[in-house]
């Protein structure tokens, strides 16, 4: 499996692949170009290659650095769910900021790299000088306003967050089936197909039983710790310029109005729709960029 994970995750156009020993174990991030520093966070149940189709054009104009989460791709997957609030993560973005003297940089996340985003705007806003997030609703809002269609659609926020090792184990059984079906179900079903290179980095990644056993504890501290955290700050509003994009008709844009939720949070922000399902930076690379 190593030979495999290394040959189709380190696939970003022009950029070469760095690990840094962090505080709870390696961070794998990918970097290129030069000039203002782009820090991009990817979601589940991805990792890094899926700003394949962004980053290298974004690099053309900005130093760009793809890391892989805590807990995905090739970086350190500690053992226990205190390793994994969104807090938690955000340290090693923080700590690898720090080893490539990064004193403010441009933030951008997609799903659970947007929920370590705003994390780190909240706690750190002067370490950035702007935010983007990619087809969320705040962790809090989710959980506390629980419609029964986000339920159904969303179900595996509650699924991962099952105690170990259920979830785990039912997943380990057939990866590829139980990760691709999320990749399809959150989707149009109209949308161009997944770059198969691209899919084939995220099916090396999550093969990984204990990339399994991470995702599902990023999702226990999800329901856990970072409500708590959120409940904490409902009414810290991040200051930086901020972009909100959404998948038009997705779920979040059916069952909140984004542009409401987000005004509670971010005190200049625009909102805006994109073509296609949840993995519109995939699917539509070209629209994200723009």
């Amino acid at each position: 499996m190593g030979a495999n994970l290394g040959r189709f995750i380190s696939m970003i156009e022009g950029f070469r692949r760095e690990t840094l020993d962090g505080p709870k174990g390696p961070i794998s991030y990918q970097i290129a170009g030069s000039g203002t520093p782009l820090i991009l966070l990817h979601g589940f149940p991805q990792n890094a290659t899926m700003w394949h189709g962004i980053a290298p054009k974004l690099a053309n104009d900005y130093l760009v650095v793809c890391p892989d989460l805590r807990g995905y791709g090739f970086s350190a997957k500690p053992i226990g769910v205190e390793n994994y609030s969104f807090r938690e993560m955000g340290t090693d973005i923080l700590f690898l900021m720090d080893h490539l003297q990064i004193a403010r940089a441009h933030l951008m996340g997609h799903d659970r790299g947007a929920r370590v985003s705003h994390r780190l705007a909240l706690d750190h806003e002067d370490r950035f000088k702007s935010l983007t997030l990619m087809d969320i609703v705040p962790t809090h809002t989710l959980f506390s306003d629980l419609t029964r269609e986000v339920a159904l659609g969303y179900y595996h926020w509650l699924f991962l967050a099952q105690a170990e090792p259920l979830p785990d184990t039912m997943i380990r059984h057939d990866p590829d089936s139980y990760f691709e079906h999320c990749l399809k179900a959150w989707g149009t079903g109209s949308e161009p197909p997944f770059d198969p290179t691209a899919l084939n980095a995220y099916r090396a990644s999550w093969r990984n039983p204990e990339t399994i056993r991470a995702m599902c504890d990023d999702y226990r501290a999800g329901a856990t710790l970072d409500f708590e955290l959120d409940a904490s700050d409902l009414d810290k509003r991040v200051s930086l310029p901020s972009l909100v994009l959404y998948a038009q008709g997705g779920m979040m844009d059916k069952s909140y109005d984004m542009q409401a939720v987000w005004a509670n949070k971010l005190a200049r922000f625009a909102a805006k729709p994109m073509p296609g399902g949840h993995f519109f930076p995939d699917h539509y690379p070209d629209e994200t960029l723009a």
